[in-house]
């Protein structure tokens, strides 16, 4: 609100800061219960002791105030938001939720459609924030820890903090961006004032290193100029230590891509025959199915001499599962792809970057968990000089069926998560329609719990951006859901 709607607002409330959301739903509760009106309010923000108080009525004896019970998460995400009005707006919309309960299923409304698109600017912000976030190294020994610079473009570090906790608990760090700042001393979280970019140090010693990485990393096959700065904006480069690279990556890609095409293999490398002669001399893994492995290690061994299908004989090597022998979930995916089958591990290729991002997000610790596929081997069509993605037939899903019931037997998790239809298939016996059930978990008759959704690599086929977005966030609450469950 304006300062000349303010002198005519009959209640002004004061924030304490631009994120004081607990501070905005008190006074919104009390206002709302009073029939205060959204014209008839002004809200600021004043932080310390100079700050006047809000005069609000009392809550009305006995007065309760019903909204939808998802109103308050979407609020709390638009809170975040730049806009100055986004405090009467969000009244407004309680105010309405009161009579219009149905209010935020109606995607035509203006405000509804408003609401959707400043959570959506917050969580896309919230990305960036994730992504493009750079520490620098300053002390050694006792005195060492790391800082970065940020600009972000609403008001997001008080909500993505805990992340970066998550992720670097072993480290002693601190975030500075225009509005705030985030410190974490190893132990205890403190959000403080703002800074300037002048506060943060310069290159340090890691950057090489990185830069190193970053050219080692790209892949010039997959670069799309356009694509890649509406990902990472220019204004987000003078922060990244890789950035002074991308002029020269871009320019040398086309030859790189022609150089990186001429290497890559067509036919599978001629080491897996023999390592599958090594391991079933006479004939396929029926001779032996009777001898189960004691441990994931001796099993993982056993599949690579794997011919249970026909799959065995164009694939690479045997692509098997990993992560600890006592992870509380396992994730199983379709298939290994084309990098999972040159690398021989799961879940290393573009939908596995999109999958251990999303797990980061939901607070799922990669590193605890087991992955695997319902096929080990990679199915493909060649064109030419390339391999493309086939999807397993039913009789293959059902011939590798054996190698994942060893892997439940001998991790015994209390969860499973179905990474899209073939691997429902495999964990249910059965085809499911993932797209009606997503989310829904599935008892089977031993009493193994399954939670249906959507492969990640699903996310990289949509085209329009806000479509794909919208389709990460979905993922995310399935993974959240799933981390939920873990504990249960």
């Amino acid at each position: 609100m304006l300062p000349a709607e303010l002198d005519l607002a009959r209640y002004t409330v004061w924030l304490e800061s631009q994120t004081d959301f607990a501070g905005w739903r008190d006074a919104a509760r009390r206002l709302a219960l009073n029939e205060v009106r959204p014209e008839d309010i002004g809200w600021r923000v004043a932080a310390g002791s100079d700050r006047p108080q809000s005069d609000l009525p009392d809550v009305p004896q006995g007065a309760q105030l019903a909204v939808p019970r998802d109103f308050i998460e979407h609020a709390e995400t638009a809170f975040c938001h730049c806009d100055p009005r986004r405090f009467a707006f969000l009244y407004r919309l309680l105010w309405r939720l009161r009579t219009e309960p149905k209010l935020l299923a109606i995607a035509s409304d203006p405000d509804t459609r408003r609401l959707e698109a400043m959570e959506k600017a917050v969580r896309r912000d919230s990305h960036k924030m994730h992504a493009f976030v750079r520490f620098r190294k300053i002390g050694d020994g006792e005195e060492e820890r790391y800082v970065a610079w940020f600009e972000p473009d609403h008001f997001i570090v008080e909500r993505n903090a805990d992340f970066f906790v998550r992720r670097f608990t072993g480290m002693r760090w601190t975030i500075l961006t225009p509005y705030a700042s985030a410190d974490w001393d190893g132990e205890r979280l403190a959000i403080g004032p703002g800074a300037a970019k002048t506060d943060a140090p310069d290159q340090d010693d890691t950057e090489a290193l990185w830069r190193t990485y970053f050219e080692n990393i790209f892949n010039p096959a997959r670069l799309k100029v356009k694509a890649m700065q509406k990902e990472m904006p220019k204004k987000y480069w003078r922060n990244l230590p890789e950035a002074s690279l991308i002029p020269d990556l871009i320019a040398g890609a086309d030859k790189a891509a022609r150089d990186m095409i001429a290497k890559m293999p067509t036919t599978p490398a001629p080491h897996h025959a023999k390592v599958q002669a090594r391991h079933w001399p006479k004939g396929g893994p029926a001779a032996s199915e009777d001898d189960d492995a004691s441990s994931i290690s001796e099993l993982r061994e056993a599949a690579k001499g794997c011919r249970r299908c026909p799959l065995w004989r164009d694939a690479t090597q045997t692509v098997f599962g990993e992560g600890p022998d006592n992870a509380k979930v396992i994730f199983v995916g379709e298939q290994p792809g084309d990098q999972e089958d040159l690398a021989g591990q799961p879940f290393v290729g573009p939908a596995g970057k999109v999958f251990d991002a999303i797990l980061n997000d939901a607070g799922v610790d990669r590193l605890k968990v087991y992955v695997t596929n319902a096929v080990k081997h990679f199915k493909f069509e060649p064109r030419g000089k390339r391999r493309i993605h086939s999807k397993p037939n039913a009789g293959e899903v059902q011939a590798c069926r054996w190698w994942i019931d060893q892997e439940f037997d001998l991790i015994k998790p209390n969860l499973a998560v179905a990474l899209g239809a073939t691997a429902a298939l495999s964990l249910l016996g059965k085809a499911i329609p993932v797209t009606k059930m997503r989310g829904q978990v599935i008892e089977r008759e031993d009493g193994l719990r399954v939670f249906i959704t959507i492969h990640p690599s699903f996310i990289l086929r949509i085209r329009d951006h806000a479509d794909k977005e919208a389709e990460r966030e979905r993922f995310l609450q399935d993974i959240k859901q799933v981390r939920k469950l873990m504990s249960t």
